[in-house]
């Protein structure tokens, strides 16, 4: 009865989903030259730099927007959601985000995710129907919230192999292919060159390989309307900085026992506005074009990290 009560207690402690005061200020590309558009075969279509006095803010690590392409969705590294309205411009600009809303992500009892171990989620899915799969590292698992992140979730069976993920290296990457399958990547598991993941099919899991560029490790991931991939890798070093890769993967790779490997779409680096990108989402845009979303992971560390949200728009996504 005690436990009982402490965790009553704990629920009843945790702030409620609330609006969020937010402030977004534009940001260009490259500050050095701020009419700069093209990256690689990528086209900026603007740029937000977020902030909020809010102490929940921060740590975002997962994203998905709708296939609309009017909201938002991310789960933090502490165990918080965000909602949000995307604003664009007459020219389909990234302008700015409404409706702001944030919450505690609460486990399978029902209760606030508490602590590093049980709330580090780390990727984001979204299902056809709606619903949204959560990857969490450290206490490695996949959770089903139908009824939005706010809601109380399922479990979801994993590959066998989660409880041997580093840590700080586990369910960087989780994608619903829209055939019905589940790809997860891991950060860090490594088998030579290669980030182990896994693909689901049926219901079962199997085995399959990625390989990310020297240094980079893969954070996120989706889906193009051909059936390609898009595959976000990071990379940090004291010297450089942050760097992030977008990388194209042929659909007939996304098989299971495949190795995936893919091309290059463009990199980002300083003096280029990167930070910390770990999510990434596709949706379609006009004229049969891919509009990708990258969001930014700033570890709450508000002076010298930022949060950083980038629209760009992929060429030719509608003719392959």
């Amino acid at each position: 009865m005690e436990l009982i009560a402490l965790l009553a207690l704990l629920a009843a402690a945790a702030p409620p989903a609330a609006d969020l005061e937010l402030r977004a200020s534009p940001v260009p590309l490259d500050p050095l030259d701020p009419t700069r558009a093209r990256l690689g075969q990528l086209e900026f279509r603007g740029g937000l730099e977020l902030v909020s006095p809010d102490p929940r803010f921060g740590g975002w690590s997962g994203l998905a927007v709708t296939p609309d392409g009017t909201e938002l969705r991310a789960i933090s590294d502490q165990g918080h959601w965000l909602e949000a309205r995307i604003r664009h411009d007459p020219e389909g600009r990234l302008a700015g985000l409404d409706d702001v809303r944030t919450g505690p992500l609460l486990g399978v009892a029902g209760l606030p995710l508490a602590g590093k171990r049980d709330a580090d989620a780390e990727s984001l899915a979204l299902l056809p129907g709606g619903a949204l799969l959560v990857g969490f590292e450290h206490r490695s698992r996949i959770l089903e919230y139908a009824g939005g992140l706010a809601a109380r979730p399922r479990s979801v069976p994993g590959p066998a192999e989660l409880d041997e993920l580093p840590d700080n290296g586990g369910l960087e990457t989780l994608l619903a292919l829209r055939d019905g399958r589940l790809l997860a990547l891991s950060e860090a598991l490594a088998e030579g060159p290669f980030r182990v993941g896994w693909l689901r099919e049926a219901e079962q899991w199997s085995r399959i390989l990625y390989e990310p560029a020297l240094d980079f490790d893969p954070t996120d991931a989706d889906q193009l309307a051909s059936g390609e991939l898009v595959v976000l890798e990071r990379a940090y070093s004291v010297i450089r900085g942050p760097r992030c890769r977008l990388v194209r993967v042929p659909a007939d790779q996304v098989r299971p026992g495949a190795t995936l490997r893919g091309e290059l779409l463009a990199e980002l680096s300083r003096p280029l506005a990167v930070d910390n990108f770990e999510g990434l989402s596709a949706v379609p845009g006009a004229a049969g074009r891919t509009l990708l979303y990258l969001l930014s992971d700033d570890n709450y560390d508000r002076h010298g990290q930022r949060t950083l949200l980038l629209l760009f728009e992929l060429d030719g996504a509608d003719e392959r």
